[in-house]
């Protein structure tokens, strides 16, 4: 079911199904036992740190910025509401929330990714440490000093582009413009850590709506923390295991496969023909076009196969519970597909940029066209070989492949 949904809205999956447990959880609004009580209000805590904490192990510096945020915001607002919430304190705290988190993480989104272990991550924890401070000091300055019935503050928070609960229109502007922002840097792959950002400002937003009913707050608070952890273990896990030059599974993803086959299977190693001739002639950014034509070629293989970045030039295809006559004709169909595509040469003046090369493609005519051939071997076991012995009578068929001629299928 999940492989029949478009590849953009596979990543929605596991934010959106947070977001419903967390809108369930709120309406059912159950109260706890005596003893967990506590829980609601220190569990976003808990997991907002955690978040932060993880992002900044795995060094993902703007999502490192909007744990952060989120975690400073749910601390303060807790603290104003102490006061009540019709309190000067709690306005100001709310007004201040609504705009600073997603100004943080709009121009966390903006500038470049630079990390969350080096010089920048201090540079933003100066900044929300600022933020905390100075909306601190007014708040207490405020509540000290005036009350919501003093006409002196009366006039502020009464404007209609101030007033809230729910979330006042500069709050909505600031929310439109940070998910903007997260939007255009999540397309057009929209990886998991990318829209997880997205997601995790949902939440916040949903949280601000509901500010005045703390089992919501608190619900949408912790969905915020959660979407974020689990974006940054996905991408975690992308990153161990996808080739990021083509997309494909990489050879760690094949050896953790590899070991959950059955006694019937057929494995098969493909290579790009004159690959070192690319590079040489045309450069390593054709060389890498290239590897992405032949890999997007074998992920579209039939007949259950899935294929793997092997390494280099090489990449490998796994038929699981399959003969190699039944695997043969999907294999030659690959085959001939990569020998009649005619790749388009980037010029010097394209832009390098995927994201930009994208709106341009088919603007102009190529300056050049080029002919890729892949040779293919393949193997299935016999008697009690190994995987990995397999994989080297693959290989050796490759090389059969490559000494007939190049540009065919062997085994």
């Amino acid at each position: 079911m999940i492989r029949s949904l478009p590849e953009w809205a596979r990543p929605l999956l596991v934010p959106g199904g947070i977001l419903v447990a967390a809108a369930a959880l709120a309406a059912a609004d159950l109260p706890l036992p005596p003893s967990l009580a506590g829980l609601r209000s220190i569990a976003p805590t808990v997991v907002l740190g955690l978040a932060g904490a993880v992002t900044l192990w795995f060094n993902r510096g703007r999502a490192f910025v909007v744990a952060l945020s989120l975690l400073a915001a749910y601390g303060g607002q807790r603290y104003a509401v102490d006061f009540g919430y019709t309190s000067f304190a709690a306005h100001a705290y709310y007004l201040a929330v609504v705009v600073l988190v997603p100004f943080n993480m709009l121009a966390a989104l903006v500038l470049p990714e630079r990390g969350a272990v080096y010089g920048s991550s201090l540079r933003w924890i100066g900044l929300i440490v600022a933020e905390v401070a100075l909306v601190t000091w007014l708040a207490a300055w405020g509540q000290s000093h005036y009350t919501m019935e003093n006409d002196g503050w009366i006039p502020i928070f009464e404007h209609w582009a101030l007033r809230a609960p729910p979330v006042p229109l500069v709050g909505r502007i600031a929310f439109a413009a940070a998910f903007a922002a997260a939007v255009w840097r999540a397309y057009p792959r929209f990886l998991a850590l990318d829209v997880g950002k997205a997601g995790s400002l949902v939440a916040f937003f949903i949280a601000c709506w509901w500010i005045d009913r703390f089992g919501a707050f608190a619900a949408f608070m912790t969905a915020a923390g959660v979407i974020l952890l689990v974006a940054v273990l996905q991408e975690s896990y992308r990153l161990a295991f996808r080739d990021e030059l083509t997309g494909l599974p990489s050879r760690r993803a094949l050896d953790e496969r590899m070991r959950a086959l059955g006694p019937r299977y057929t494995v098969a190693m493909g290579d790009v023909d004159h690959f070192k001739k690319f590079n040489d002639t045309h450069g390593h950014d054709v060389g890498d076009q290239v590897l992405r034509l032949v890999a997007a070629r074998l992920a579209e293989v039939g007949g259950g196969g899935r294929a793997f970045r092997y390494g280099g030039e090489e990449f490998t295809v796994l038929f699981p519970d399959t003969p190699l006559k039944d695997a043969l004709p999907h294999l030659e169909a690959v085959r001939k597909s990569v020998e009649e595509y005619r790749m388009a040469v980037r010029g010097d003046d394209r832009p390098k940029s995927q994201r930009r090369g994208s709106k341009l493609r088919g603007d102009a005519s190529p300056d050049e066209t080029l002919s890729v051939t892949i040779s293919i071997g393949v193997a299935e076991p016999k008697a009690s070989a190994t995987p990995t012995e397999v994989i080297k009578a693959a290989d050796e068929a490759l090389y059969r492949a490559k000494q007939g001629g190049r540009n065919r299928v062997s085994s």
